[in-house]
């Protein structure tokens, strides 16, 4: 209860008081503080024996990894493989310096048969010369990071015109009604003396200002949907397969792409007059394009060579890179669009592209089961390269905040059982843990470990008799 989720050991006590369970062991704070810590310790060395045993006979697996820190104000390093959301580095160290991440990570890879091949992150220079120079593997931005950037570049500042230019339609608008109804009053009353006033100059005066400032305010909704839409653009256009059709895009493609958002971002931003500070935050993100389209070729060059690996015929490479890959790719992103309709598109162009290669007639029937079974594994290693976003890592420093913010300070032991609970215990819905998923091998189950190790709380202490109080006050007075 204390690890699993964030109930605090005085709801544990409450918990076996409301359930009459205080009557078969002792719920004193100190007695469940004594076998909280108890547990702990022995989840701690569950992960320890643990990750050796399952590292014994893994197959050797080349690796993403999503690396992020959080601070409590001390920062924690956080290392997640995506695919399989196992921790791989969690772990406080007294700064995040390149340093300091490649040698907690490379201790955190010490006896596990992989290879970092990619990492995917923010652009911090700590982290990138982390990735690029220590540990020499390909660099994938956070696309969330680049739109999240010209979000601030662009959204605020917009919407302030946005608001300006409706109060300055409505400010018109009375404006013409208030020369209208002085028109109004002015024919209802008696005329006096001298030239009547030109009212209809007033009212076409007025007009002409509320005329200008609804264009204003028509231009500026152009601008702020204008520069939604192109944000909403680099995520959509980010792939390397065509959502649509499943046909691959080159590096090129995508370049281009990406370069006609970001200049309709530009367009935006000079139309609107954004002041400098916003200016620089767009050309922050575009940045980091180059580094887009590189992520793009890399993919490409990865799983050609894993491709070549399964030494299959001419026809049979083909298939699997043009029909099998992306088909698999689209099955994935389906699981991530935004809402129904779109997961359903998806799935079903997947579906498109993969069904006849799994018929009895198929291309790959000719092929014993072993070998169908290796080319559909290696094929879905391949379309879970390309990862360009470390949500993983970033919503496991959303929980680790939560539990400091309520803890104030977690211990080293706390955060290790906590990543042991995370990668050994916590299940998907298909029922495996991130470790199954990481090493291809089921752990043993940790509760039972932890029954196997850990003693009960002792039997609570007879209940005191409660004394009756004595009101001397009213006892003297009478």
């Amino acid at each position: 209860m204390s690890l699993l989720g964030t109930c605090g050991l005085r709801l544990v006590c409450l918990f076996f008081e409301i359930t009459g369970l205080d009557q078969f062991v002792a719920v004193s704070y100190g007695a469940q503080q004594k076998v909280a810590n108890a547990i702990e310790k022995t989840v701690v060395t569950y992960g320890n024996e643990e990750r050796d045993h399952l590292a014994e006979g893994m197959t050797p697996k080349k690796i993403t990894i999503s690396e992020d820190e959080t601070f409590h104000p001390e920062p924690c390093l956080v290392g997640i493989e995506p695919v399989s959301n196992f921790i791989i580095l969690e772990k406080y160290t007294p700064d995040r310096t390149a340093e300091q991440w490649t040698s907690s990570l490379i201790e955190a890879l010490k006896g596990l048969p992989v290879e970092v091949i990619q990492s995917t992150s923010d652009e911090g220079k700590g982290i990138l010369h982390h990735v690029k120079e220590d540990l020499g593997a390909h660099h994938s931005p956070d696309v969330f990071h680049v739109q999240h950037e010209l979000v601030k570049a662009t959204s605020v500042a917009l919407a302030s015109k946005k608001e300006k230019a409706e109060k300055e339609v409505e400010e018109a608008r009375k404006e013409l009604e208030q020369r209208k109804a002085e028109q109004e009053a002015y024919c209802n009353s008696k005329a006096g003396r001298g030239r009547p006033p030109n009212f209809d100059k007033r009212i076409e005066e007025a007009q002409a200002r509320e005329s200008e400032a609804v264009k204003f305010l028509d231009i500026a909704q152009v601008h702020q949907e204008s520069a939604k839409e192109a944000i909403h653009g680099i995520s959509n256009d980010y792939h390397p397969y065509n959502l649509e059709t499943g046909a691959p895009k080159s590096a090129e493609e995508v370049c281009l792409a990406l370069e006609k958002h970001f200049a309709a971002i530009e367009k935006v931003a000079l139309g609107a007059n954004l002041p400098e500070r916003c200016i620089k935050k767009i050309e922050k993100a575009k940045r980091v394009m180059s580094a887009m389209i590189g992520t793009i070729a890399f993919f490409f060059l990865t799983i050609k060579a894993k491709a070549a690996s399964l030494l299959l015929s001419e026809d049979l490479t083909w298939i699997v890179s043009h029909n099998m890959i992306p088909g698999i790719y689209l099955r994935i992103a389906s699981a991530k669009a935004k809402n129904a309709a779109e997961r359903k598109k998806l799935k079903d162009r997947s579906e498109e592209l993969l069904v006849p290669l799994l018929a009895r007639d198929g291309p790959l029937s000719g092929l014993e089961e072993r070998d169908r079974l290796l080319i559909w594994h290696v094929a879905e290693e391949c379309a879970r390269i390309f990862q360009r976003s470390s949500s993983c890592v970033e919503g496991r420093n959303g929980q680790l905040a939560l539990r400091h913010h309520s803890l104030h300070k977690l211990r080293d032991q706390k955060l290790a059982a906590l990543t042991t609970v995370h990668n050994y215990y916590v299940k998907r819905s298909d029922g495996t843990t991130a470790a199954e998923r990481f090493f291809g091998k089921q752990p043993r189950d940790l509760f039972e470990y932890i029954l196997d190790r850990v003693d009960l709380p002792g039997r609570p202490a007879k209940k005191r008799a409660q004394t009756q109080s004595q009101d001397y006050l009213l006892r003297s007075a009478a």
